[in-house]
């Protein structure tokens, strides 16, 4: 069975913030992993953590524009002073934390021009902290319209070109799944580069149970490709409380 992690930007939304990863804990959770950790100061969330013996496997960068503004700019080209800025401050929270991985999301942006800036700019934060894991994830173009990133082929090739050994794949099952039609044959084909995986039923993003996805399969995959890292459950519950919404996890556990 995977090791799973809890996203606590979408899992335990019922409750206030800090209160989330006492929640996670309480529900058999021993990582998590939170989007935009920026609006708390990073001593509140790194004390949550430890009070509850959770490790930090995922923070999202850049930090987004709270005016409305896109989410991620890696690739877009007028960004990218902004972004060599701001990831500075990534870092900072990334070294407080002790977070995994930084997802470096694209934004929306096309063409060459924005391929070489997101390139650029993803070999200058692998480089200026060697120590740090990356990763890059494809989105889907119905949830973000015209995000650079939204093909797993284009992201192998965008990983090849960066040549960084600490940059590598994010594998979101629900992206993959809307992206290219079949979430598993996306594993099988690209799960050898994935140093982070995610997960939710697709279309509707809730937990397992719901949709054409086949979680018990896909795990089963997951398990057999000798991956070792953290299976992070990032979806929307459709109850109203999220330990509602965990029975799939209990399931495996009891199997």
């Amino acid at each position: 069975m995977p090791r799973f992690a809890a996203n606590l930007t979408m899992l335990f939304a019922e409750l206030p913030f800090l209160d989330r990863f006492s929640a996670a804990a309480k529900a058999g959770f021993e990582a998590v992993e939170v989007l935009f950790p920026y609006e708390f100061a990073a001593k509140e969330t790194q004390r949550a953590l430890l009070a509850n013996g959770l490790e930090l496997v995922l923070i999202n960068a850049p930090p987004p524009n709270y005016t409305g503004g896109d989410p991620g700019y890696a690739a877009v080209p007028e960004l990218a002073d902004r972004f060599q800025r701001d990831i500075r401050r990534v870092l900072r929270y990334a070294e407080a934390l002790k977070a995994g991985h930084i997802h470096v999301m694209a934004g929306p942006a096309k063409g060459a021009e924005a391929r070489r800036t997101f390139v650029r700019n993803l070999k200058a934060a692998a480089e200026s902290a060697p120590y740090q894991k990356f990763t890059i994830e494809p989105l889907n173009s119905g949830d973000f319209p015209g995000y650079f990133l939204d093909d797993y082929n284009l992201a192998v090739d965008i990983l090849d070109e960066v040549g960084c050994n600490n940059v590598a794949l994010q594998f979101d099952a629900y992206h993959a799944q809307l992206i290219h039609g079949d979430a598993l044959k996306v594993w099988e084909a690209f799960g050898h580069r994935a140093a982070h995986v995610q997960f939710a039923a697709a279309p509707s993003r809730c937990e397992p149970g719901r949709g054409p996805l086949d979680f018990s399969e896909l795990f089963a995959a997951i398990d057999a490709s000798g991956y070792s890292g953290w299976v992070s459950a990032e979806y929307t519950p459709s109850t109203p409380r999220t330990e509602d919404s965990l029975r799939w996890m209990r399931a495996l556990q009891a199997a």
